[in-house]
């Protein structure tokens, strides 16, 4: 593994990377900072177009073999996101469109596990250990989890509005990692195409229905509270649950429009609640159908979904998918549900409870993939991602610069 690392870094360091000349710039070429104290990919707006990259770690990659692989990573996809060309990048014309590009790099329990082994670096560091959260989630009976889709050590979110410039960052970021680490899964995601519609419409899913009508706002202190972490090496970090969601659209077709709409909650046309008449009406739990049933049924995914804690949210990012259908199949379709939060077992299990128990969509929907990645905070130029991972001095407990 040595040499290969060393080759890595002999093409880095050979020359200048390559200059190619940027296209006239169109309304869809826009850059997101990738420094600065949050990662990007997060608070962003979504994307068009998403790839998540689960790797495992090599048997060889130790502590210092992360600090070397996250400088790596963090040098390319500064460069990739500002709609500049990766060191050593063989095609730097394909990195001249940007398209709102952002990266963001999860860390496993068994990567944390490598970063905080060894000594600390000293009293000004102070204890640092892996949040009690970063494991596999609990079972749930819902679920017929795969391996192909589960689990992971080092989680790449890649998104942008462009499929190309999705697809050649990540070739770029494989590049940097494969001295480290093997592809383990690779999922990718798509909503409505950039420009298609206003900015802020809530997705669609592929079931039609309006999907995530109620998430914090990002930059509001809701949003803060919900989402990032406080204190410790994680502060300006948070937590990612994937769950990749089977939705079996043609056992769907068969229910009609009002069956969906009960099982939904919500109105297929528009997404208001049944109790009201636009998307972000506050739905009324206690009202009652002309002989007494709820309008809004106990099993209905929105009623599940909603819990009397404030505190027992969060905040999701869900993409499409919709794979190459076999033999009869008409569809192999799905969700990938990413939610952000500061604490899984505080926010997302009780919610996955709520919906494992009772959700009536769990007839249509079945978990096949589920994974749990600590995002750290974001890093200042000059630095790289995850640095407080690996208790450098002064590192530990505090916000980033």
């Amino acid at each position: 593994m040595a040499a290969a690392v060393g080759a890595d870094v002999l093409t880095r360091t050979a020359g200048p990377a390559p200059t190619a000349v940027a296209p006239e710039p169109l309304a869809g070429a826009g850059t997101v900072p990738f420094h600065g104290e949050h990662q990007s990919g997060i608070a962003t707006a979504p994307q068009a177009h998403t790839t998540l990259v689960g790797l495992d770690l090599h048997a060889a990659t130790d502590r210092d073999a992360l600090r070397r692989m996250m400088r790596l990573l963090s040098d390319d996809a500064a460069r990739l996101t500002q709609g500049a060309a990766a060191l050593a990048d063989s095609e730097p014309e394909l990195a001249l469109i940007p398209a709102n590009l952002t990266v963001t790099f999860g860390f496993g329990p068994e990567l944390v596990r490598r970063a905080l082994a060894g000594p600390a670096a000293g009293p000004a560091a102070g204890p640092v250990s892996a949040p009690t959260w970063l494991r596999a989630l609990p079972p749930f009976t819902v679920d017929r989890l795969e391996d192909a889709w589960s689990g992971g050590d080092l989680l790449l979110q890649i998104a942008a509005d462009d499929p190309m410039t999705v697809a050649h960052a990540q070739r770029m970021l494989l590049k940097d990692v494969r001295s480290f680490a093997a592809v383990r899964w690779t999922q990718r995601g798509f909503r409505r195409a950039h420009g298609s519609e206003a900015a802020g419409t809530t997705m669609r899913n592929l079931f039609g229905q309006v999907d995530g009508t109620v998430n914090p706002v990002p930059g509001t202190p809701d949003f803060d509270d919900l989402v990032w972490v406080r204190d410790g090496w994680l502060a300006g970090g948070t937590s990612l649950v994937l769950r990749r969601i089977r939705m079996d659209l043609d056992k769907w077709d068969r229910l009609d429009r009002s069956g969906r709409e009960q099982a939904v909650g919500r109105n297929l046309s528009n997404g208001a609640p049944l109790t009201g008449t636009a998307e972000h009406d506050e739905p009324d739990f206690g009202a009652t159908t002309a002989v007494g049933f709820p309008v809004i049924a106990e099993f209905s995914h929105l009623r599940r979904a909603r819990s009397p804690h404030t505190g027992e949210r969060i905040y999701r990012r869900g993409y499409n998918y919709d794979d190459a259908p076999a033999g009869a199949e008409v569809s192999s379709s799905g969700l990938l549900f990413i939610s952000y939060q500061a604490d899984v077992d505080a926010q997302f299990v009780p919610l996955q409870r709520r919906l494992d128990e009772l959700d009536l969509l769990n007839e249509w929907t079945t978990p096949v993939g589920s994974a749990v990645f600590a995002i750290p905070p974001g890093c200042p130029e000059g630095g790289y991602v995850g640095r407080r991972s690996w208790t450098e001095p002064g590192s530990a407990g505090r916000r980033p610069p």
